[in-house]
C-alpha cells in the first residue's frame, strides 16, 4: 500500500471511525481539488470489508486544512444523525481538547476568554472584537499552559462555542497567534503551511451504544518540536 494512502485510525467500530488528520490535509473536498480525508475513508472501509458499490461515510464535525488532529466520521446514517444533533448543540455530551503552540507566553497561565467574533467570507477569516458587534457570535475559551521550551509555549485549550477559527482569531487576538499560522499574524510558515494547532482529544457519548467514548490523537509525526513538547508534558504527569 502506497504511503500516503496510510490512514491513522484511532478508533473504529460499526458505527463510527476517528481518524488522526495530518497537517495540510483537507477533510472534504474542495475548489482545490486535492484528495479529500473523506474519499480515502472510504476507500479505506470498502477495502476492509470488500463492500459493493458507494460506501456511506457522513461527516458531523471538521478541522481547518492546515490543522492536525482527530476528526469523527459516521458510517451509518442514524450515527451522523445523533452526532449531528450533539455538535450542532454544543451540549455537555461533547468535549474537545486542542493543543496549540504559541511563541509568546500569555498573560496568565490560565485564563476564560470571550471575543465576538464576525466571519469574513471572502478572506475565510474571521474577524475579533472585545465588545459586542452588530452580526459578530460570542466566542468562548479556556486555555492553561501545560509547558514551555526555550522559544515556545504549549497551551491547552477547551472550547466552549464552536466559531469559525476560534481558537485561531482569539489566541491571536491576545498577542499569542499559533506558530505557522500567518492569517492570522504569526511572521514565518511552517514546513507544509501547516500550523501547530492540534485537535488532541474528543470525548462524547456514542450515538448508538450511549456510553461515553474518549478519542485521543498522538502528536503529528517527524516533528521535533511536538516530540520534545510532548515529552516534557508527559515528565510533568
Amino acid at each position: 500500500m502506497a504511503k500516503e494512502k496510510i490512514l491513522d485510525v484511532l478508533y473504529e467500530d460499526n458505527h463510527i471511525i476517528a481518524i488522526n488528520k495530518r497537517r495540510g490535509e483537507i477533510v472534504q473536498g474542495d475548489k482545490t481539488g486535492d484528495e479529500p480525508l473523506s474519499d480515502r475513508v472510504k476507500a479505506y472501509i470498502k477495502a476492509k470489508y470488500k463492500k459493493p458499490g458507494d460506501v456511506y461515510l457522513g461527516l458531523p464535525h471538521r478541522l481547518d486544512r492546515p490543522v492536525s488532529g482527530v476528526v469523527v466520521f459516521a458510517k451509518t446514517s442514524k450515527a451522523l444523525i445523533r452526532l449531528n444533533l450533539m455538535f450542532q448543540q454544543k451540549d455537555e455530551q461533547i468535549r474537545k481538547i486542542y493543543w496549540a503552540v504559541v511563541s509568546k507566553c500569555p498573560r496568565l497561565e490560565e485564563e476564560v476568554l470571550t471575543h465576538y467574533m464576525l466571519k469574513n467570507e471572502e478572506k475565510n477569516k474571521s474577524n475579533v472584537f472585545d465588545k459586542k458587534k452588530k452580526g459578530a457570535k460570542e466566542a468562548i475559551l479556556e486555555y492553561k499552559l501545560l509547558t514551555r521550551t526555550q522559544n515556545y509555549f504549549l497551551l491547552e485549550v477547551k472550547l466552549h462555542t464552536g466559531r469559525h477559527h476560534q481558537i485561531r482569531g482569539q489566541l491571536a487576538k491576545i498577542g499569542c497567534p499559533i506558530r505557522g499560522d500567518l492569517k492570522y499574524g504569526y511572521l514565518h510558515a511552517n514546513k507544509g503551511k501547516g500550523i501547530d494547532l492540534h485537535a488532541r482529544e474528543i470525548s462524547f457519548i456514542h450515538p448508538i451504544k450511549q456510553e461515553t467514548i474518549t478519542i485521543k490523537a498522538p502528536m503529528p509525526k517527524n516533528d521535533n518540536l511536538w516530540k520534545e513538547l510532548y515529552h516534557l508534558v508527559i515528565g510533568k504527569s
